[in-house]
């Protein structure tokens, strides 16, 4: 049994400095890189792009509403082809540094807001889709298991894999629990490798107020931005390994 873990990166910019992207580099299998809407700049996201290629950590861009005060977690209502748009200058531009930073992207997860919402608005899907498949590069899709945005870029013909999230609770509907509800957010790598595991074993994640639910995964989400991170995703992957679980992005290197 094997399973990629990703976590977001490169979510600094100028001074301010968001997580620890190199001890997490050392942590996870893919990396999604800011890509300067939510947040990012371009000299965080070469720095971010060089310590993922040293590594042979697989790369890719998390673009987001452009909306660095709400960290990209709040809607902005946009047209569909406002999305698109934004997605591909947003995706272009991490590609872009890429070139100059000796890396490649491979794939596309969007960030916050604007990933949820894609997984319940085929309409925002379809938009995404449509920038992912007018880039260059044989771009491939990150999406929430189970969702309108891995429905679309199959459809698009894309390449796609499901994630779930380590460390995220789960409604009954097979979505994240709202960050604005109490126990949204786990933070004992214990409970969290248990239910992964139970996830991994079975092929349902565990629910609040429910029974455990279908959904499938290629890859696991760890979260870098949120108190104790790194300590929660140095816990999960040495539990996940000391069960037998290899460790593997979703993608060749």
């Amino acid at each position: 049994m094997k399973i990629d873990l990703n976590a977001d990166m490169g979510e600094s910019y100028g001074p301010w400095v968001m997580g620890d992207d190199a001890s997490l580099l050392d942590i996870v299998t893919s990396a999604n890189i800011a890509c300067g809407g939510h947040a990012s700049d371009p000299e965080t996201m070469f720095q971010t792009l060089q310590g993922a290629a040293r590594r042979g950590v697989v790369i890719g861009a998390h673009p987001g509403y452009a909306d660095r005060e709400g960290f990209g977690r709040r809607v902005i209502p946009m047209q569909p082809g406002q999305i698109a748009r934004m997605v591909a200058a947003q995706v272009g531009a991490l590609q872009g540094v890429a070139a100059l930073a000796g890396a490649t992207v491979r794939y596309v997860k969007p960030h916050g807001a604007l990933g949820n919402l894609s997984a319940d608005d085929r309409t925002v899907a379809d938009a995404i889709v449509a920038a992912v498949a007018a880039l260059p590069g044989d771009l491939a899709v990150l999406a929430i298991s189970g969702g309108a945005l891995d429905d679309a870029a199959r459809a698009a013909g894309l390449r796609v894999f499901p994630e779930i999230f380590a460390d995220r609770a789960y409604l009954p509907n097979g979505r994240l629990m709202p960050r604005s509800q109490p126990g949204a957010v786990l933070h004992d790598p214990d409970r969290a490798t248990a239910r992964l595991i139970r996830f991994l074993e079975t092929g349902r994640i565990e629910v609040a107020g429910g029974d455990p639910v279908a959904l499938a995964a290629d890859s696991i989400c760890l979260h870098g931005d949120t108190p104790g991170a790194l300590d929660m995703a140095r816990g999960i992957r040495a539990r996940l390994e000391a069960a037998g679980i290899a460790l593997a992005p979703f993608l060749q290197p």
